[in-house]
């Protein structure tokens, strides 16, 4: 397909695979059909061509296998230590994952790609442990035989006759990054086992009549060439029409191999292929061992690739063929079913009405072998259930015991028989209403007719009637019985199914209010907690973030468990698995199960947030919790996604500013310290080239120029450090109580020369203002200000310093009369190097230090700093300082 016309969704996954596939290690599978075609010996001696080319090669597990010739291979290569295991009293030997990573080679070999590890290993399987060596950038080496791929399961034991029991799904086959087809004829590995170099001699003499057939291998053969095709197929660009495949998940054990077929068909046809489970009002009575088929068959349509969708109803077909249309299902695989025949006809089967209600969708029937036993053995199961059946049917005897006590009473007043009828009508809707199974109300639909022959009609106390009209009455009595019994069932199950999807809203709901209230990342994970905990009724755990730097989690208590101990190192290992792998683990998985939790991670795609620990106490949970608990997590890693996102794009912000201020930095500096700098080289240089030709008072007017200069570009340093550090937080005052007339006047002291050309005025309404403050911080104030008013106005103008006491504070006031500062421009008139627009009176603008400097020092004395207008023209420049009160002895 042209690259134009793509998704660009399709692209931009594309493009994060191809970089995550930079950091993970490369898998190459060596695919062989059968034991003994030699996939371990090329395995190793490929390794050995890799380590002459100086890949650092380590034999991380190899099968021990009695074959001298492969053995042979293991010469000059590095070797692993086994890790050892006691189960039942057998030192069991297993592959070192932990060492493994530990050592990190660049490329590992490990023997054996579908091995089952010894209860103790951190996964299940192999293939996990691969997983994990291949994430952490490891190169690996495996070998794996045709039998072990899941999809192929069902063909490899039909040809056989032999169910293998260790296989690997086929994500894992299709993943690998090279996979080389080791091939022998059938004949010559024949010949190789009778030699005695794949089995030993007993142990060849069974593979011959077992498995090691000529037929058997030239079909296994067959097989792994045909899937080493569709393996290639897949590799190339998929085709542009996507097909949509659909199974419907069930307890039936002929559900796993409709599971496998439209996995295999999905791969051929480069499709999308979802599990879809439909939940109906019976679900409830499904026996363990259904629930526990249930559950395998959806971990295996995961494995294959599935996407797993439930819907809630009690007519399948319906359900299956509007998320067919709504989906754009094209092909539907179904399970063969057998159709009830009666003496009238044969029942539409589930096929047949699945292409009335959708004739556009492809039908694809899987044949099985386990279908009649299957529902005979749920026949038989539906006997068991004694005591609910007889508590149903003591609920139908009163009702009907009822019914026919108050229709006696209503004959003995002279109500007719149509009223009668509605009372037994009645009766049967109540037990409709009050019983679990249909057999029951329809038995009461019966038997009501036959009480009220029996009690009501001419002769009484018989089953006979005189008058033939009757048996009309008797038919439609029955027809609306049976009528009002389907009605009443089929409203209940709705009802039962509304609640369902209501309360699932409902969660969903307030769930996504909550998070979008919550104003931070611990309101989040305590609400989830919560919520989790109320949902599931178990305790709960979450680690927010990494469990290895945030080992102690927040916990929620489920009423009446026991107290939980979330410290636990296995458990927290487990944990930071999870957290470090974006896997589930723990109770119920294939990774590390030996614990008491199952561990989730909250993640969004690969960015994990957090993890989540449920005690599962012994049990699993329903399809309806799961589903649930997995939405609730899909909204709280949103939610922390959101959050995290805030506080990136605030980060990015401050970030920005810093950039700015030192952007503006940078230009005041170039621009303010040149005018300075320029004159104090010209002056200098006068004096030094013409000094002895300069008269005295020229003199004295060149150095007052340079000192005034240096001073300016001092006073400008100052500015600048103080206010860097009073902004970073680093200054301590150094507070004292002083008089605010002694620091006016040291103020005044250390103003430039420009303080002759204006009037300056102070006016104090006490001369004996005290005040705690940092002396040299306030000075640094005023001369600022001062400063600042000398600056903009014009000379000869006059400038007043005013100090007043408003209750417990003093207001100082600098009021020049210059032209004064336009209302847009006050709000950013404190700001970091922000300069008013206008003309300066000596012509050199400042850098906009000082009056944020003011700001900065007067807020640290817990003051306030604002400028308002003089009337007629001018600025006031006000600021406040807390009086200090002096007690005076005397």
């Amino acid at each position: 397909m042209n690259e134009r016309m793509r998704n660009p969704d399709e692209i931009l996954k594309k493009l994060e695979q191809e970089e995550k596939q930079k950091h993970s290690g490369k898998l190459k599978i060596f695919f062989g059909y059968a034991a003994g075609v030699g996939k371990t010996y090329g395995m190793l001696e490929a390794a050995h061509v890799a380590k002459e080319s100086g890949i650092d090669v380590v034999a991380g597990y190899i099968e021990p296998h009695t074959r001298p010739e492969t053995m042979a291979q293991l010469e000059g290569l590095e070797r692993l230590p086994c890790l050892e295991i006691e189960y039942r009293n057998i030192l069991l030997k297993e592959f070192d994952l932990d060492g493994a990573l530990k050592r990190k080679p660049q490329l590992l070999l490990v023997d054996e790609l579908a091995h089952t590890n010894a209860e103790g290993c951190r996964h299940l399987k192999r293939y996990q442990d691969i997983e994990e060596l291949l994430k952490a950038g490891i190169d690996v080496y495996t070998t794996v035989n045709v039998q072990h791929i899941e999809s192929l399961n069902d063909i490899v034991a039909g040809l056989t006759g032999i169910v293998v029991r260790e296989r690997i799904p086929d994500f894992v086959f299709d993943s690998a990054s090279q996979v080389e087809l080791v091939d022998l004829e059938p004949v010559e590995l024949l010949e190789r086992l009778k030699q005695g170099k794949i089995y030993k001699e007993k142990q060849a003499s069974q593979a011959v009549k077992n498995f090691f057939t000529v037929e058997n291998l030239i079909a296994l053969r067959e097989v792994a060439l045909r899937r080493m095709a569709d393996r290639v197929n897949l590799i190339q660009e998929k085709s542009s029409t996507a097909e949509h495949l659909l199974i419907c998940l069930s307890p039936s054990p002929s559900n796993e191999k409709v599971i496998r077929q439209a996995a295999r068909m999905a791969s051929a046809f480069h499709g999308r292929f979802t599990a879809f489970f439909v939940e109906t009002s019976d679900f409830t009575e499904f026996s363990n061992e259904d629930l526990e088929r249930l559950r395998w068959h959806s971990r295996l349509a995961e494995q294959l690739g599935a996407k797993t969708v439930t819907s809630y109803g009690n007519d399948i077909v319906e359900q299956i063929a509007e998320y067919a249309k709504a989906a754009k299902v094209t092909k539907v695989v179904l399970g063969r079913t057998y159709t009830k025949r009666s003496r009238f006809g044969v029942k539409e089967s589930f096929s047949e009405r699945l292409t009335k209600l959708a004739p556009q969708i492809e039908i694809f029937v899987i044949p099985d072998s386990y279908e009649k036993k299957y529902i005979k053995k749920r026949q038989r199961s539906f006997k068991y259930q004694t005591n609910l059946i007889m508590q149903d049917i003591l609920i139908s005897m009163i009702v009907l015991g009822l019914s026919t006590g108050i229709s006696y009473l209503f004959a003995y007043w002279g109500f007719s028989e149509a009223n009668l009828i509605m009372v037994y009508l009645l009766g049967v809707m109540i037990t409709s209403l009050f019983t679990r199974h249909r057999l029951c109300s329809t038995i009461a639909s019966i038997l009501s007719v036959f009480v009220f022959n029996y009690c009501f009609t001419e002769p009484i106390r018989t089953f006979s009637v005189y008058d033939p009209g009757y048996m009309a009455t008797f038919a439609i009595m029955f027809i609306m019985a049976f009528i009002s019994t389907t009605l009443m069932q089929k409203i209940k199950q709705q009802a039962k199914q509304a609640v369902m999807k209501s309360y699932r809203t409902e969660i969903l709901l307030e769930t996504s209010q909550r998070f979008q209230q919550a104003v931070d990342v611990e309101a989040i994970v305590s609400y989830t907690a919560k919520q989790l905990s109320e949902l599931l009724e178990r305790n709960i755990l979450f680690y927010s973030g990494n469990p290895e730097i945030h080992p102690e989690p927040i916990v929620w208590k489920w009423e009446g468990e026991e107290e939980i101990s979330p410290y636990d190192q296995r458990e927290l290992g487990v944990a930071q698995w999870v957290y470090k792998n974006n896997k589930h683990a723990g109770f119920s998985t294939s990774t590390l199960p030996g614990v008491k939790y199952l561990y989730l991670a909250v993640r969004s795609g690969e960015q994990v947030f957090g993890v989540v620990g449920i005690d599962m106490k012994d049990k699993a949970m329903d399809a309806f919790q799961e589903g649930l608990m997995g939405a609730i997590l899909n909204e709280c890693a949103l939610a922390l996604e959101k959050e995290a996102l805030i506080k990136e794009r605030k980060e990015a912000a401050m970030q920005l500013q810093k950039e700015q201020l030192r952007a503006n930095l940078l230009r005041s500096i170039s621009h303010d310290l040149r005018t300075p700098l320029t004159s104090i080289s010209g002056n200098a240089g006068v004096l030094m080239s013409s000094g002895d030709k300069i008269d005295e008072a020229h003199k004295s007017e060149l150095y007052e120029d340079i000192y005034e200069e240096a001073m300016w570009l001092i006073n400008l340093v100052e500015n600048l450090l103080s206010v860097t550090r009073i902004e970073d937080g680093r200054v301590s005052l150094n507070l004292q109580v002083e008089l605010l007339d002694d620091v006016i006047a040291e103020a005044l002291q250390h103003l430039s020369k420009k303080k002759t050309d204006h009037k300056i005025i102070v006016n104090q309404e006490n001369d004996l203002f005290m005040v705690k403050m940092d002396t040299k911080l306030i000075v640094q104030v005023f001369i600022n200000l001062i400063d600042n008013a000398l600056k903009y106005t014009a000379p000869g103008t006059t400038i007043q310093i005013r100090t007043r006491k408003r209750r417990e504070w003093i207001v100082v006031e600098v009021i020049d009369n210059g032209k004064g500062i336009k209302d847009e421009e006050k709000a950013k008139l404190f700001d970091m190097f922000y300069t008013s627009g206008q003309a300066v009176a000596d012509g050199r603008r400042g850098m906009g230090l000082g009056l944020a400097l003011c700001k900065s020092i007067i807020e640290a004395h817990n003051g306030q700093i604002s400028v308002h207008d003089n009337k007629p023209s001018g600025t006031i420049f006000r600021f406040t300082l807390k009086q200090e009160e002096v007690q005076i002895d005397g």
